[in-house]
């Protein structure tokens, strides 16, 4: 594997065209979609912000700073972009203390703070609601709309998204140097980053495989298969009807997030695996040595209200994905996109 992160082949005949993406940050918007509400009493305060140019642990530090409290005492659901608009929740734990007068901040805007008893935790909300703008499109309209019907209909592979591997996959290399003998990060944040980066590198490496097989959103002998919205994992081999529940999205293939050894696929899917992976043990290993625990992740991403409509030759697109799927794996199944 080289220095730059693995290939994610698309799954659908490949782009129609080219675009740009974020001309500005409006044209990148993105909106939690929570089932939690607080309840208006407890500990924590719960802090509904709209957020321009600002990276979600930028915020985070923010509000612990006109708090005065510490950064762990900030919590949010999910990591969001800089260069979009994008409203979700953080939590700022105040036992005993009144809710603090928020100073103005360019590019923050707070929509509500209500009390609620716990903290908010990673992971909270159920997903995200996507309104994307590209511009200049360039493309074969035909073919677009095709691929538009192909996406709603049949989803797209869970490809980790670019932003998951750093400026210009620097994550992703660094991580990969550390692991085999290099110089460790002195950050956590850091640490955790190339952590991650890493391990959805080899994900990508596994899922990219299954897509030239044209097994990406089909059974093969040996998955290990996850129930839609669910994080519990089946043996392919329990259930008798498992083609037929995967070919109707009920549930899905999973391939692996590596680390210590955990649930393991069997027959062509880890044979397959292990193709993929071999190369990487050193990689593994330290990962493994390191305390991560393997994992699984879907292989297949359904797209929810999918809509679309022109405006001259700017694309807007409507869409909403679960917690932990990335907009550009998406986009990347459409339009090759460019941004300024």
């Amino acid at each position: 594997m080289t220095d730059t992160p693995p290939a994610t082949p698309a799954a659908h005949g490949g782009p129609a065209g080219s675009a740009l993406l974020r001309v500005e940050a409006a044209d990148f918007r993105v909106d939690e979609i929570m089932t939690v509400v607080p309840d208006g009493e407890g500990e924590h305060l719960w802090v509904d912000i709209e957020k321009t140019h600002w990276n979600t642990e930028d915020v985070a530090l923010w509000l612990a700073k006109q708090a005065g409290v510490h950064r762990l005492a900030v919590g949010y659901s999910g990591l969001k972009d800089r260069r979009a608009v994008t409203r979700q929740w953080f939590s700022l734990h105040l036992p005993g203390k009144p809710d603090p007068d928020f100073e103005a901040a360019e590019g923050l805007v707070i929509h509500q703070a209500v009390r609620h008893r716990r903290k908010l935790n990673r992971g909270t909300h159920r997903g995200n609601a996507f309104q994307l703008r590209l511009r200049r499109v360039e493309a074969d309209r035909d073919r677009l709309a095709a691929t538009l019907a192909a996406v709603a209909g049949q989803g797209v592979p869970n490809y980790f998204g670019e932003q998951r591997f750093g400026r210009d996959g620097a994550n992703w290399t660094r991580g990969r140097a550390w692991l085999l003998g290099g110089e460790a990060p002195r950050k956590r944040t850091l640490r955790n980053f190339w952590l991650s980066a890493v391990r959805s590198g080899l994900f990508n490496a596994v899922l990219a495989e299954r897509v030239r097989d044209g097994v990406w959103n089909r059974l093969l002998e040996g998955d290990l298969l996850r129930p839609d919205g669910s994080r519990g994992l089946f043996a392919a081999g329990e259930d008798d009807t498992a083609a037929a529940r995967v070919a109707a999205g009920e549930v899905h293939p999973t391939a692996p997030l590596p680390g210590r050894a955990g649930m393991a696929s069997s027959a062509a899917c880890q044979r397959l695996e292990q193709r993929v992976l071999a190369p990487h043990e050193a990689l593994i290993t330290a990962l493994a040595e390191l305390g991560l625990d393997a994992e699984r992740r879907v292989t297949r991403l359904a797209v929810t209200g999918l809509e679309w409509d022109w405006a001259g030759d700017t694309l807007e697109l409507a869409l909403r994905l679960p917690t932990g799927a990335f907009a550009t794996s998406v986009l990347a199944e459409l339009l090759t996109t460019t941004t300024p």
